[in-house]
């Protein structure tokens, strides 16, 4: 699959949401995807923190576009049917690393997991999800 920064936006065009939390994709293939967040106020909670809703939304966008890209052929997409967050550190500057890689590729799920990491390469967040594989 072709990562040229236009195949990346349209990727993440396709999600509103993503786009609006300010994420950007790296590159994403079957076996990684990475994209970025900036700290921005608009993204925080109390204290100046990303909010841990921006985080996982991240992460879930990340874990969409991953489950996507290991869809068997018959399928036409995914959708989150579990979300699990462990968080580690509060980021209040800089920005934030996400690398989403499949952990199972299976006919009826993908389980994926994301590894946010700051500016200092310290772990933000692990998340794992379970994606549904939707038929036609």
């Amino acid at each position: 699959m072709s990562t040229d920064a236009q195949t990346l936006y349209n990727m993440l065009a396709t999600m509103p949401f993503s786009v609006g939390l300010g994420i950007e994709l790296d590159r994403a293939s079957s076996v990684e995807v990475v994209g970025t967040m900036t700290w921005s106020a608009e993204r925080c909670t109390v204290g100046g923190a990303l909010h841990g809703g921006s985080l996982m939304g991240m992460a879930d966008s990340l874990g969409a576009i991953c489950a996507f890209l290991n869809l068997p052929t018959s399928a036409i997409g995914t959708t989150t049917i579990e979300s699990k967050t462990n968080f580690f550190r509060g980021v209040r500057s800089g920005a934030v690393v996400g690398k989403c890689t499949p952990l199972h590729v299976g006919r009826t799920t993908i389980v994926v997991q994301t590894d946010i990491r700051d500016d200092a390469n310290r772990r933000v967040a692990l998340v794992t999800q379970t994606q549904a594989v939707l038929q036609a």
